[in-house]
This record gives structure tokens, C-alpha cells and sequence, in this order.
């Protein structure tokens, strides 16, 4: 067997690849014969119930004439609407994201005095251990941000004397660490890999106690430390509407999942980061930029409904970008009429786009909003409504802050960790039995053949 390369695909490999897809191969048919919801959802998008929380509600229906019809769509973290969150914190001008971390974990909305004990709690437990940066995140730098940060995550479990102690109060002690930390080992780990691998210069900055988590993230990201008040208060209602979105998503489920079975948070948190990074889950707002940047390079006139139009039918008969279908940023396994993330982000976005000049940017994804749901229906058979979700417009937000294409999906963990912390603590909470969801077994029962006669 060759053995030059630690990445070689080889010969060996490729055969036995293609023993696993002869043989992996599962009827699709199966699934309606035995009823079995693929994904845990049926067809309309309706979710199967595997268990209860208290942290967030997802709404995107109502009741009418006694039956159930898709509406705009509502959050709610622990029965407080995002809408209303977000406003409240704009109207009083000051940085949301701890405060609405205090609400998920504990259940109610802080007071002044309450939030600035929680705000210097998290300032106390922004600090890495001794040469963790030299010694970890410095040493052999991962181009995959996500991975960097589960490999850190993973790493911190050997430097806490009580990783394996589940008892509440230590755990809660290991989230509000994490929550704190996940910005450094984000931003520290890009920081190595571009200088070790693309030659870049090296700085990092230690966080400002008087900073919030959004500022203290383009504080210790930008090379001089500057920021605007505008892009600290977008990237701060970006992270408020990331950090949770019911117990079902893949990324939270398998924190309920993995914490059930009784394992360190560590551990549980590296599993969630490692179901983040999937680009069905927290890397869709990549897909969403780089499509846009097919799109501004193929389509001549930006404000040409019918060029712009042609584009988007290519994209759904696999004529253009990346050939694969889809119009991403566009539609939720949830939402129909609207996802509520992106309408609260909508307006932040559009004043981001006057300040740095890119208003002619974010009138083309105006204009693909509201084209690319009349094209779907015209192209595509569909069982609800499509809306833009929260990616659409966050991955442009992000380019507009200069953020990094490798720091986009670590921003969403970033935020996420806060629901995550939350559900963990609850699954724990419950000190119920590990959660063990069935399979259907379709295969046939074999008789052993012995090697000889084979």
C-alpha cells in the first residue's frame, strides 16, 4: 500500500469506497412503507417531538377556523418575542447580547444591577489559561476555523481540574467560561492560521474588560482595533438572533443528545460545533455570499428584473453557481411567510449599506428577496411558503464588517454557545434517562460463511 501521503485517497481506499455506496444503499420507498420521518420531519416540515424545553419557541403558524395556516413567523426566547428584545435594547442604546444570555440561561429578564454583575462575570472568565495561545492555538493551525475552536474547546477540558463534574453549578461555571472564551479562540485561531500559512502579520490583542462581546470581537480582529458604533450594534443584534432557535435544530439536538448520555460539557460542546460546521447548518451564509458574488459577476444590470430573474431559474435548473438547485438563504424548514431573524436584520443591514457605501449591493438582494419566492413556485412544487431565513442577509453583513469568509460560521457559534449552555443545563437539569432514538433494521438475516467458501 502507498503511504506518501497522510491525505492520500489510494487505490485500496477508492475500491473499498465503493464497496460502502454498493452496500449503504437504503430504499427511499422504505421510509413511506414504514413511516419513517426522515430527518425528523415530514414532508410539510412538520417536526416530530422527541422533547421538551422552556428556553425557545419557534412559530410559524396560527390557528384559523379551527385549522392551522403558515403565518409570519415569531421567536420567542423564554415567552419574549426577538422583535421586542431587539427594539427594547435599541431604544435604550446599549449591547444585547449578555443581557439576552441572562435570559436563556435563567429564565428572566435581568435588572440594571443584576446585568452588570452578569456583564463583569463574563469579563472575569475572558481569560485563556496560561500559554494556551502559544501552546495551542499557535500549534499546527487548522485552516477550518470550526475545527480550531473544537480542538480548543476539547483542549480546556485538561486544564480544568472538574471537567467530568455535571452537577449544575459546575457546568454553569464551564458555560459562562465558554461563553466568554469562544471569541478569543474564534478570532486567535484565524489570527495563526493566516500568518503561519498565508504569511499575514501576527497580532493579538487582549480583550478590553469595558467592551461588549460584539465589540470586543472587531476589537481584537482588526488590526488597528477601531470600529463604528453602527457595525459593534449590527454584529450585536446579529449574535442576539443566532444564539438560539428551539431545541430542535440539528446543532442543539445533539447537545440535548450528547448531554444526556452524561459526558462532560467539553465534550458536548465539541459535538455541537462539529454539527455547526455542517454547510447544511451554520455555513449556509457562506454559500449565500459566494453565490451572490456569482451572481453580481454573471448578471450585467443589477436592477434588471428579468436578467436577474434568469439567473435565479438557472440557479434552480442547475445552470449556474455551483450546479446544485438551490437559491440559498431562501426558505426554512420552520418558516414560511417570514423568518423573524431576517426581518429584524433587515433594517440594520440596509443602514450598514449607507454608511459604507454598498447601497447598490444590498438593493440587488432586495430585489432577489422578493423575485427569488415567486420563482420557486414557478419552478418547484412546494408544500409552504418561502421567505428568506437569517442567512440571506448575515453573510453580507458580515463582508460589510470585513469579516473573514473563515469567520462567519465561528460568529454563529459564537452567539449559538449561549442557547447550547442553556440546553445543556436544562437536559441536566432533567436527570433523565440517555436518549436513544430508533432505527428501522431493512436489511435481510445472513447465515455466516466460513472464510473457505466464500
Amino acid at each position: 500500500m502507498n503511504t506518501n501521503s497522510y491525505s492520500e485517497i489510494t487505490p485500496e481506499i477508492e475500491k473499498l469506497s465503493n464497496l460502502c455506496k454498493e452496500t449503504a444503499t437504503i430504499n427511499p420507498a422504505l421510509y413511506s412503507e414504514y413511516d419513517v420521518k426522515r430527518g425528523l420531519r415530514d414532508l410539510s416540515g412538520k417536526g416530530v417531538l422527541v422533547g421538551l424545553t422552556e428556553i425557545s419557541d419557534v412559530c410559524s403558524t396560527k390557528l384559523e377556523n379551527g385549522e392551522m395556516v403558515p403565518a409570519d413567523g415569531n421567536l420567542y426566547y423564554r415567552g419574549y418575542n426577538v422583535k421586542d428584545i431587539v427594539r427594547g435594547i435599541e431604544e435604550t442604546s446599549h449591547f444585547g447580547f449578555e443581557e439576552s444570555t441572562y435570559l436563556l440561561l435563567f429564565g428572566k429578564l435581568p435588572t440594571k444591577e443584576e446585568l452588570q454583575e452578569f456583564v463583569e462575570l463574563l469579563s472575569y472568565y475572558r481569560t485563556l489559561p496560561t500559554s494556551f495561545v502559544r501552546d495551542i492555538i499557535m500549534k499546527a493551525p487548522s485552516r477550518d476555523m470550526m475545527n480550531t475552536l473544537a480542538r480548543s474547546v476539547l483542549t480546556l477540558y485538561s486544564y480544568d481540574d472538574r471537567a467530568d463534574d455535571i452537577s449544575l453549578p459546575n457546568v454553569l461555571r464551564q458555560c459562562l467560561q465558554l461563553i466568554s472564551l469562544f471569541p478569543l479562540l474564534s478570532v486567535y485561531g484565524y489570527q495563526a492560521y493566516k500568518h503561519y500559512h498565508d504569511g499575514a502579520s501576527l497580532y493579538i490583542h487582549p480583550p478590553k474588560p469595558e467592551y461588549s462581546t460584539a465589540e470586543n470581537i472587531l476589537h481584537i480582529l482588526r488590526p488597528d482595533s477601531k470600529f463604528s458604533e453602527l457595525e459593534a450594534k449590527l454584529l450585536d443584534t446579529a449574535l442576539i438572533l443566532h444564539m438560539e432557535h428551539g431545541g430542535g435544530n440539528n446543532s442543539t439536538f445533539t447537545t440535548h443528545l450528547v448531554s444526556s448520555s452524561g459526558t462532560d460539557t467539553y465534550s458536548a460542546i465539541a459535538a455541537s460545533l462539529g454539527s455547526l460546521k455542517g454547510p447544511k447548518h451554520g455555513g449556509a451564509n457562506i454559500k449565500v455570499v459566494q453565490m451572490f458574488e456569482d451572481l453580481k459577476a454573471t448578471v450585467k444590470d443589477w436592477t434588471d428584473e428579468t436578467e436577474v430573474g434568469n439567473y435565479l431559474r438557472d440557479l434552480l435548473n442547475k445552470k449556474a453557481f455551483d450546479r446544485a438547485g438551490l437559491i440559498y438563504g431562501m426558505g426554512h424548514a420552520v418558516y414560511s411567510l417570514s423568518d423573524p431573524r431576517a426581518v429584524i436584520f433587515h433594517s440594520f443591514v440596509e443602514r450598514l449599506s449607507r454608511e459604507k457605501g454598498r447601497e447598490k449591493e444590498f438593493a440587488l438582494y432586495t430585489l432577489v428577496e422578493r423575485l427569488a419566492p415567486q420563482i420557486i413556485a414557478q419552478e418547484r412544487k412546494i408544500y409552504k411558503g418561502v421567505s428568506p431565513n437569517v442567512d440571506f442577509y448575515s453573510g453580507f453583513a458580515y463582508s460589510m464588517l470585513n469579516l473573514p469568509l473563515e469567520l462567519y460560521t465561528p460568529i454563529f457559534a459564537i452567539a449559538r454557545i449561549s442557547g447550547w449552555s442553556a440546553h445543556r443545563l436544562e437536559e441536566l437539569s432533567y436527570n433523565g434517562k440517555i436518549m436513544r432514538p430508533a432505527y428501522k433494521y431493512v436489511n435481510t438475516h445472513n447465515d455466516y460463511i466460513p472464510m473457505t467458501d466464500r
